[in-house]
């Protein structure tokens, strides 16, 4: 029997998509689900290629050639750890074990040791563009054992997405560099949709604009250096009717946002490293306050506030535009910046210039404004932050004014603009030589001894403030 290149456990619609992409590139690859409805899901997708899949975990292990390539693509937690002690007895030394799921990077870690004890080869790899993704070319990040990365890089690159013939994977670094990078990456991707409601609360509850007209303005936008996945998706958001009223469904979605829990993880993680990123932090807190939606409605009747007239809507929309460009540039900057300090403190070796040219194709933060990052860290890899490059300094000192002006007219109209916000107030923190935080060293050393630095002699020093 001819013995297959890669296996898939888990057919669900990642899998079973992923799979089809490398068949369409010539890969001789199967499955393995319990379900049998997935099985013959498989098969009717995948007749062009008599594409089959196995029931039995042992028959499906045996069938790949060696050394084997087995890929999960299952729920992240318990279940990933459940099928690694499956699959361990009907495995060899030498094989390979890649977790494709959205695991937590230190979940990733402790497999990775476990099994490098048992001579198994282990990775954890962030997929990144949805079903159409995986179907027609996803963004991979892989990391971790980088020897077995060279076993699947063939397979890897042929099936990634493309961007001026670039495939959209790269290694990433060791350990579970792969799934850190793309639950940053899923932090980011939180910030941006969340920069995307408040601009739609902004033209729809202070500028008046209907379904259509915001349509249009998103349209125009995705035209410009806006153009990007998340954009062109909240486009299109708008055209959608509903069956049941036959309105516009966006107007009868109910507005309490669910999430998986990524976004938050990358907040934690940041708290750990004590590297700031507020705009992605506000965007995971803008989804938990969503959920209080007696409690807001209660407080809107209560707490009204009156709003003021915008008088010239079209100049206020040409700065609503630099504020989202704005925000964009500051949620990718947060991301990169932590995945810097995060590359010191793990030793994971991160490239962000490979980061960010991975990130132009295929994967849901995709957008023409990763070319002038992908540029910029070319141009100087140690960037300590993107916003030193000179080329982004020169756009946010155009954008700047009307930024300011967005979030002073949000503010006057009683709009909640987390992210616009934070973003704006992060912005002005890292461009302040002097804070006020002497005051906070004062403070510690007053109530509590904690010492402090001085600015005109090297040392640690304590006051006697009494």
């Amino acid at each position: 029997m001819n013995k297959y290149t890669l296996g898939m456990i888990g057919l669900g619609t990642m899998g079973r998509n992923l799979l089809l992409n490398m068949a369409d590139n010539g890969f001789s690859v199967t499955g393995y689900d319990k379900s049998a409805d997935m099985l013959k899901k498989l098969e009717e997708d995948g007749k062009a290629h008599q594409l089959k899949g196995f029931a039995d975990l042992s028959d499906f292990v045996q069938s790949l050639e060696l050394p084997r390539r087995i890929v999960l693509l299952v729920p992240a937690g318990k279940i990933v750890d459940s099928v690694i002690e499956e699959l361990l007895p009907l495995l060899d030394k030498g094989d390979l074990i890649i977790d494709s799921g959205n695991s937590h990077f230190t979940d990733t870690t402790r497999r990775s040791l476990e099994l490098a004890d048992q001579g198994i080869h282990f990775f954890g790899m962030g997929i990144s563009g949805g079903e159409e993704g995986a179907r027609f070319g996803p963004s991979m990040m892989p990391g971790g054992d980088k020897k077995a990365y060279e076993a699947v890089k063939p397979i890897l690159e042929a099936v990634s997405a493309k961007v001026n013939g670039d495939p959209c994977v790269t290694y990433i670094g060791p350990g579970a560099s792969g799934h850190f990078v793309k639950m940053v990456h899923n932090g980011i991707e939180y910030s941006m949709m969340q920069i995307l409601a408040e601009t739609y609360d902004l033209l729809k509850n202070s500028l008046g604009y209907n379904n259509e007209q915001i349509y249009s303005v998103f349209e125009k936008w995705n035209e410009g250096r806006l153009k990007s996945f998340l954009l062109e998706v909240t486009r299109d958001v708008f055209k959608v009717k509903d069956e049941k009223t036959g309105g516009y469904l966006i107007d009868v979605i109910k507005d309490e946002a669910k999430s998986k829990g990524t976004g938050k993880w990358t907040s934690q993680v940041s708290m750990d490293l004590q590297l700031p990123i507020p705009t992605i932090n506000e965007s995971v807190s803008a989804r938990d306050l969503s959920k209080f939606k007696t409690l807001r409605v209660e407080l809107s009747e209560a707490l009204p506030h009156v709003k003021e007239a915008i008088d010239n809507k079209e100049e206020f929309e040409v700065q609503l535009e630099q504020a989202v460009y704005f925000a964009m540039i500051t949620s990718y900057a947060q991301g990169l910046h932590l995945l810097s300090q995060a590359s010191k403190e793990y030793k994971y070796e991160l490239n962000l210039q490979e980061i960010s040219q991975i990130w132009r194709g295929g994967c849901i933060i995709r957008a023409v404004l990763l070319e002038d990052i992908y540029q910029a860290y070319k141009k100087q890899t140690d960037l300590p932050h993107l916003y030193a490059d000179a080329g982004i300094q020169k756009q946010l000192q155009e954008i700047i004014p009307g930024t300011r002006n967005v979030v002073i007219t949000a503010i006057k109209h009683g709009v909640a603009m987390p992210c616009f916000a934070s973003a704006l107030t992060y912005y002005d923190s890292l461009r302040t030589a002097n804070s006020p935080l002497n005051l906070t060293q004062a403070q510690r050393d007053f109530f509590g001894a904690h010492t402090f630095e001085r600015t005109d002699s090297e040392g640690i020093f304590h006051a006697d403030w009494n």
